[in-house]
């Protein structure tokens, strides 16, 4: 500073020359956009607000005729309408079976008080428990449904059944309408959204279980996911409105916490959601404002990779440590099945076997998808790469359409393949994964810019094989799409809205008819959980277990319940059922006489491994029991069987046996 001051003193003309040659230095200007005519602008306004409103129009009719099918289909599978009560209660399967119960008895509760309080402190569902059913299984969807179904005066126009399906199927419009909306961000086309809304509806079993059973919690809960998805998506778009920005934070926040509310195992996917972000934020495509992370060098690259490493494996470890203190057996099932898909653990414990590798639609979807899964990750990890070292002056130049430029593109392609990788194992998320594909489908015009930068062709300004390419993808593609879906799949799904299905279970209805009329009230019912959760809610009696598995005491009570299908005495049998307090026990032809293709698979089967009774090694390997199998020999009515149960009633498909309360031996 010192030496700048003299020369300044001795030679003051030469200060003043840099100065004037800073003032007069042109400063580096972006070259100004060409302004159209005032008639062009309002032409292009106009282009654009029909473009809007042609979409938003798209995506409702889209959600609607979803509802409309899904309604049409479930009355042609069940004659619904043509049915009596019990009849439309006995197609409500397992858990499915036990969440419209509790909504049943919301309604019948004197009032909104006493009912929360017979949620929250049940001790009517299971024998010896008091649960806390409200926490315990999500019956929040239930508690509102009943509400509003008090409150808006339904019950003078529509029956409880028909408004709580009608309010799961109306969640489902609004999912197709979110995935239409989430298509459209991330393609700039609505064309996109209907393609995604057909691929949805075509490969539905891969993508909801609506059908099978409509109160799960995941389809009251994935509509509400599905909106945060297409929230998170606006929210990541470059260069937002800031009114359009605060509406996608505020939808942002209101979704996720309706989706954690509603649904038990949603931390899990918001887990996967978060680490996806994270990864976004590592590779430097997005504002730090919007993410709340720190760009910049290397060294701050390498923290938050380090950061990564904290989310993974920090929670685990506390998780660890607090349960050395405070036992806690919650979801612990979840823990034992990915030690022994890992191979980590094997075990012999009997488990009900809820997963399955991600299976393939025969469609035209999966084929399609294989550019997405494989070409689109590759080209983002290079551009990633590329952009990883630049500075953001550096990339503000670069143009806005290209999958660089587009973090919500990131993003999605990231969280697919997180949830691909954890559908290999489970079933479960292999919902969330198709729900997500058939969007990231939709970003099929993003292709030859992808490649463009991937490979660092000249500008798509330019005319390049690119531009060619993204002329001929951008017509042909939706128009080869278009004509396959309506050829290949319109006639089935007419098929299926034509066929008339015949839902005809009788054995059901008269063995529910037979405990309301003859057992008597405080009657507790053993038997399989799939049964008793249709036993709560055609009868309301109490039952000693219930097909829900994220408690470690219903998990081994199912399967102390599921031994009546084991080869084990009756003095085990009586034993077990008596320390539920069960007074009745129902045998089913369905899983005793089982003759499944699967080895191995039946409930029998696991019964046998779980027991040492069978093993599968070397072939099959059948060990000694002096006992034939329990739900055979209590039909055949002889000693010691007849000293412990009384046959009460049978029909073809279910034998119904009093537990003795005073044991005679007699032969």
């Amino acid at each position: 500073m010192a030496k700048e001051e003299a020369d300044h003193l001795l030679n003051p003309a030469k200060g003043k020359s840099n100065e004037l040659q800073e003032v007069r230095k042109p400063k580096q200007r972006r070259p100004a956009e060409p302004q159209l005519p005032k008639e062009l602008q309002n032409d292009v306004s106009f282009q654009r607000f029909a473009k809007i409103v042609i979409g938003c129009l798209a995506a409702v009719i889209s959600g609607m005729m979803h509802v409309f099918y899904l309604s049409a289909y479930h009355e042609r599978k069940f004659w619904f309408s043509n049915r009596q009560e019990l009849e439309r209660e006995i197609t409500f399967q397992g858990d499915s079976a036990i969440y419209y119960s509790y909504y049943k008895d919301m309604l019948k509760a004197p009032s909104f008080e006493r009912g929360v309080y017979e949620l929250t402190h049940n001790n009517k569902t299971i024998s010896l428990r008091t649960i806390n059913a409200m926490q315990q299984m999500s019956l929040y969807p239930e508690l509102i449904a009943s509400v509003l179904y008090q409150a808006t005066g339904s019950s003078e126009v529509i029956e409880p059944v028909y408004f709580y399906i009608g309010i799961v199927f109306g969640l489902q419009g609004i999912y197709v309408t979110a995935l239409f909306v989430t298509s459209w961000l991330m393609s700039g086309t609505w064309l996109a959204g209907m393609l995604t809304a057909a691929w949805f509806l075509i490969n539905r079993v891969d993508t909801t279980r609506i059908e099978y059973s409509i109160p799960l919690r995941e389809n009251w809960a994935l509509p509400y996911f599905a909106c945060q998805v297409a929230a998170l998506t606006g929210y990541l778009k470059r260069n937002l409105n800031t009114y359009v920005e605060r509406f996608c934070y505020l939808l942002l926040s209101t979704s996720t916490y309706t989706f954690m509310m509603v649904w038990e195992y949603s931390h899990y996917v918001l887990f996967l959601q978060a680490v996806s972000l994270l990864l976004l934020d590592i590779f430097s495509v997005e504002q730090s404002d919007k993410l709340s992370g720190k760009k910049g060098t290397f060294v701050a690259k390498v923290i938050k990779v380090f950061e990564l490493y904290l989310l993974c494996t920090l929670p685990v470890t506390l998780n660890l440590i607090v349960k050395m203190f405070v036992p806690h057996k919650e979801n612990e099932h979840v823990l034992k099945f990915l030690e022994v898909k890992f191979g980590l653990n094997m075990t012999k414990e009997f488990h009900i076997e809820l997963a399955s590798l991600s299976r393939i639609s025969p469609s035209t979807v999966p084929g399609f998808f294989f550019p997405t899964d494989t070409i689109f990750p590759i080209a983002i990890l290079c551009v990633s790469v590329n952009y990883l070292g630049k500075s953001k002056k550096e990339t503000v130049s670069l143009e806005d359409g290209r999958i660089g430029e587009r973090p919500e593109i990131i993003y999605h392609v990231i969280h697919t393949l997180l949830l691909g990788s954890l559908a290999m194992l489970m079933e479960g998320p292999e919902i969330h994964l198709d729900s997500l594909r058939v969007h990231v489908g939709s970003i099929w015009r993003m292709l030859p810019r992808t490649l463009d930068d991937t490979f660092e062709v000249a500008s798509i300004k330019n005319c390049t094989p690119s531009v060619v390419g993204a002329l001929i993808l951008s017509m042909a593609v939706p128009t080869i799409i278009g004509l396959s879906l309506w050829k290949e799949f319109f006639p089935r799904l007419i098929t299926e809205l034509t066929e008339l299905q015949e839902f005809y279970d009788p054995d059901t209805v008269e063995l529910m008819t037979w405990i309301k009329r003859q057992a008597p009230v405080a009657a507790v019912f053993a038997g399989s959980p799939q049964l008793m959760g249709v036993v709560k809610l055609c009868t309301g009696w109490t039952v000693t277990s219930l097909p829900l598995y994220s408690d470690d005491d219903l998990l081994k009570r199912n399967e102390n319940i599921y031994q009546i299908y084991s080869k084990r005495s009756a003095e085990d049998i009586y034993k077990i059922l008596t320390s539920y307090k069960a007074n009745y026990l129902i045998v089913e032809d369905a899983i005793c006489n089982e003759m499944g293709t699967t080895r191995g698979c039946r409930v029998k089967d696991l019964l046998d491994i779980a027991n040492g009774h069978v093993v599968f090694d070397e072939g099959d390997k059948l060990t000694y029991s002096k006992y034939g199998r329990f739900c055979h020999e209590v039909k055949i009515n002889y000693s010691p069987y007849v000293n412990y149960f009384t046959r009460v009633y049978w029909n073809r498909s279910y034998f119904v046996y009093k537990v003795n309360t005073v044991i005679s031996f007699q032969s």
